[in-house]
């Protein structure tokens, strides 16, 4: 293990980042703020902090490692989460009053676009506080670890390492292009561009530029954080909704498969791709499952129109299938089985290589495959099958890693929420609570619908690991934690 370069590359990483604390100081003085030194002084102590870290050891500029690279990630994530977390603690002055423990759950949860807050009374607070909120969500929607890989051969440290450890997904060694440099840069002028066409569509549908862009961050990250108390709910305005909805599934689909539709100009590029395709066919089937139901089962003094239902249903199964956790109503006070099951449908999230939590679809549909040849190798024990993506093979080492990441996922989940209700947190809460942090989701049902300031501290620490896990996508969590990973 190279700590020391794991340390020069760390400390470079902590200055770059101390750099997203300088644009709301610019917010707080366009709107006339009186209060941005939390972000001033924020900037100066994130610096110093990786100036600090950096400086002893700027010299050391070997080749980072597979080992470096998984070390590296982990350690950027727990510094960033806790650092980032330095202008919440220092904005008492402005309408926001954290402790330690709630300030760096709001950070984390903005870093992992989990969306979860503990933080009310969003429509008083500052727009430089509501601003950095949505920022800290668009940063880490593609990760930041990408955006420094495409810097980083400048510094003289290869990013190949770093990406493996990052990307989300089951197979991380295709790349866009050959050099992993120029494919970190492709994957942020896509993430920058749907950035921009979503911040131009809010504008035109009624938000004010304000809202439109932080909105548009928190839409393509697929974050969940919002501007005001009652999210989108907050507009009533069927244009927003609908272009939330468009770029909510837009920012669910593999980055790699827009990047390949793209440059082809072929959109028939998404329909041959297997997992778009299960994508779309699992979001049809929830609203049409749902869609019937809330509107049969409506509130008879307030019924829902056939219309209204249909609109509610759309956004809340994209919102909460994607992982986003944006809302128009109070989704967990539907009628039957419909909270529970768009809360499951958190599990399985968008697809691989997207900004979506959850497992990602391409596993479930690796699971699904699996489960039909063991019952068909039943029938016929000596039948060689294998199991094809987009009609080819998919090696069997990455069909059982699919099933080690499900043991591991169950597993966790079960422990956590066990960790919960030894805390005291009721069931329900529990197991949404875990529902929302492990997939990146946000709301999730009972005491935490709406937030999650209710949570005892201990819960608190307990969830931020959660959505650090899901972010992380477990494995690059836990390898840290194996005796096999320390030894030479």
């Amino acid at each position: 293990m190279q700590f020391l370069v794991i340390q020069r590359v760390l400390g470079l990483l902590i200055i770059v980042f101390s750099l997203t604390l300088l644009p709301p100081v610019g917010v707080g003085l366009l709107y006339n703020e009186p209060e941005i030194m939390p972000f001033v002084n924020g900037f100066f102590i994130v610096l110093g902090i990786g100036f600090f870290l950096w400086f002893p050891v700027r010299r050391k500029r070997n080749e980072l490692r597979l080992k470096d690279g998984f070390l590296i990630v982990v350690l950027f994530w727990l510094v960033l989460g806790l650092t980032g977390a330095i202008p919440f603690l220092l904005a008492e002055k402005m309408n926001i009053n954290l402790s330690i423990t709630d300030a760096v759950f709001e950070s984390i949860s903005g870093l992992t676009t989990t969306g979860a807050t503990v933080i009310t009374g969003l429509d008083a607070l500052p727009r430089s506080i509501l601003f950095y909120r949505q920022e800290l969500q668009w940063l880490g929607g593609m990760g930041i670890i990408v955006l420094a890989v495409a810097i980083l051969p400048m510094l003289g440290v290869g990013g190949m390492q770093l990406y493996r450890a990052e990307t989300p997904g089951p197979i991380k060694d295709s790349k866009l292009t050959p050099r992993i440099k120029e494919t970190a840069k492709l994957l942020w002028y896509i993430y920058l561009i749907l950035t921009i066409l979503c911040a131009v569509l809010y504008k035109v549908a009624g938000m004010e530029w304000f809202d439109a862009i932080g909105h548009a961050f928190s839409t393509v990250a697929i974050g969940g954080f919002s501007t005001h108390d009652s999210s989108i709910g907050f507009y009533d305005n069927a244009f927003i909704e609908a272009v939330a909805v468009v770029f909510m599934l837009l920012a669910g689909v593999n980055f790699g498969l827009h990047f390949t539709a793209w440059r082809t100009l072929k959109p028939k590029a998404y329909f041959m791709d297997s997992e778009f395709k299960t994508y779309m066919a699992l979001l049809l089937v929830l609203i049409l499952l749902s869609a019937p139901y809330l509107y049969f089962s409506s509130n008879p003094d307030h019924p829902l129109s056939i219309g209204e239902s249909l609109r509610q249903t759309i956004f809340q199964v994209v919102s909460i299938s994607t992982t986003t956790g944006f809302t128009t109503t109070n989704y967990s006070e539907w009628p039957g089985f419909l909270p529970v099951l768009l809360l499951f449908s958190s599990f399985i999230g968008g697809c691989a290589g997207s900004t979506a939590g959850g497992m990602k679809v391409v596993r479930v549909l690796l699971l699904f495959k699996q489960g039909n040849r063991e019952i068909y190798r039943l029938i016929h024990p000596s039948a060689k099958l294998s199991i094809k993506i987009n009609r080819k093979p998919v090696p069997e080492n990455v069909v059982q890693a699919v099933w080690g990441f499900f043991a591991v996922y169950v597993a966790l989940f079960t422990t956590f929420m066990l960790l919960l209700m030894m805390s005291g947190v009721n069931q329900t809460t529990a197991f949404s609570a875990v529902a929302a942090t492990l997939n990146n989701l946000g709301p999730g049902l009972d005491q935490v619908a709406a937030n999650f300031t209710t949570m005892n501290d201990f819960s608190k620490w307990l969830l931020c690991l959660a959505m650090l896990m899901g972010r992380l996508e477990i494995f690059t969590l836990l390898v840290i934690l194996t005796p096999a990973f320390w030894r030479k």
